[in-house]
């Protein structure tokens, strides 16, 4: 199994490019289903998550074509030749089971495996199926796996989630765009990635209004046609690699980095006496030696401080010059990073969805071990602060949300490695 090995204390300097973001990239995939015609998606990261969409679309009968030296993905569903979505696929990954929204929608009817548990908390699909049955569907769980019929088509409902999803609304959206009439959703998530897809529906013929505020309205078509879409930036990935420059006392250009997708991060940034600039073509993120100032902050929907930063956040302020405070809201279980970050010598507390983090002057690198996607990245970013070799082993977790990562931080200066396993 492959790990990471990072000798700390160099500073990043230069230029980091950011691809689309994944949390995007993999509801659009799921948006070539709609339509007969070619989808073809640019500025397309190449992860383990986008991978396995790709291959469970072909298994659905989608022709797929990466052309990854231009960054694009080529998807094109002449014909579906399967509406089922088995269990050995769908549990690689809880985002393919958004080809049940547009399998419904386009074909009438589908059989779509339940994604099972994840590591930082139960996540139910509960939100999403309630929707569909709003929408006229006939819903039926069976061993494992949730039947769903639409025989004479989706109608257009009123849906108010209880709570904001971000997936539910975005599931929502894919199945409603085909619907018999109007659609409204109400307490809906507002992420970027919400009006990314949005408008790539849009492009394709759909009807949507609202997208990135409370309530999205859709007027139902009967098809949509083809359409070249542009990702938008991984706000994550820009996020992260922020939080690596300043743990490394560094200065850095996030080419393609949008200061209005990271408005909570850079807040929290700028309080711990972190420079963040909005340039012509990004962010630029630089920390001048000195410790770091405690920072308070919770994670919130968008345009609060996303859940999918914490981690990362968490790790940077373990040197900061006192107690920081950071309540997680969103998920359940997601201070697992949180003993590994200590084996570095961080102190932090955690009861309940409370961290108490008291920082220290140094980290001493260690081997550790990842335990998710978000934790395996803060650990690194931990690597490169801390003084010595750290060895951060499971990083699966990492090829799932970031491409290239060592490769970007070591042409910043990070003296960083991936080591091959068997």
């Amino acid at each position: 199994m492959d790990r990471i090995a990072i000798t700390g204390g160099a500073p990043l300097k230069g230029t980091i490019p950011i691809y689309g973001a994944k949390n995007s990239a993999l509801k659009l995939q799921a948006a070539v289903l709609l339509s007969s015609e070619p989808l073809v998606l640019e500025n397309m990261p190449d992860l383990a998550d986008t991978r396995f969409m790709a291959q469970l679309l072909a298994s659905l009968g989608v022709e797929v074509a990466w052309i990854k030296e231009a960054r694009t993905l080529r998807l094109h569903a002449g014909d579906i030749s399967s509406t089922i979505a088995p269990y050995d696929q769908v549990r690689k990954m809880r985002a393919s089971f958004n080809v049940l929204g547009p399998l419904l929608a386009r074909a009438g009817h589908a059989t779509v495996s339940l994604p099972g548990g994840c590591a930082i908390g139960a996540r139910p699909v509960d939100l999403h199926l309630k929707a569909f049955e709003a929408m006229g569907a006939d819903i039926h769980i069976e061993q494992g796996y949730v039947k769903a019929a639409a025989l004479r088509g989706l109608k257009g409902a009123e849906i108010e989630f209880p709570f904001v999803s971000v997936g539910a609304t975005e599931h929502a959206m894919l199945a409603a765009v085909l619907a018999q009439g109007d659609t409204v959703l109400k307490n809906v998530a507002r992420e970027p990635e919400i009006i990314d897809l949005a408008e790539c529906l849009n492009a394709m013929g759909a009807r949507i209004e609202g997208a990135g505020t409370g309530e999205i309205r859709i007027r139902g078509v009967t098809s949509l046609k083809g359409v070249k879409h542009r990702v938008v930036a991984d706000r994550i990935e820009a996020g992260t690699y922020a939080m690596a420059a300043a743990a490394a006392t560094g200065d850095v250009l996030l080419e393609g980095a949008r200061a209005e997708h990271l408005g909570a991060l850079i807040e929290v940034l700028r309080n711990a006496g972190v420079e963040v600039m909005s340039e012509a073509n990004g962010l630029r993120v630089k920390r001048a030696n000195g410790r770091l100032a405690p920072v308070d902050f919770g994670t919130e929907p968008f345009p609060g401080f996303p859940t999918d930063l914490q981690a990362q956040t968490m790790a940077l302020l373990c040197l900061a010059d006192g107690q920081s405070r950071i309540r997680e809201t969103i998920f359940e279980n997601r201070f697992m990073h949180a003993p590994e970050l200590a084996r570095l010598g961080a102190q932090i507390a955690v009861q309940g969805n409370e961290a108490v983090v008291t920082g220290v002057e140094r980290l001493i690198g260690a081997p550790v071990m990842a335990t998710d996607l978000r934790a395996s990245v803060s650990l690194v970013i931990a690597g490169l602060a801390a003084e010595g070799e750290t060895i951060v082993n499971r990083v699966y977790h990492l090829d799932r949300g970031f491409e290239g990562l060592e490769a970007k931080l070591a042409g910043c200066g990070a003296r960083i490695e991936r080591q091959r396993g068997d």
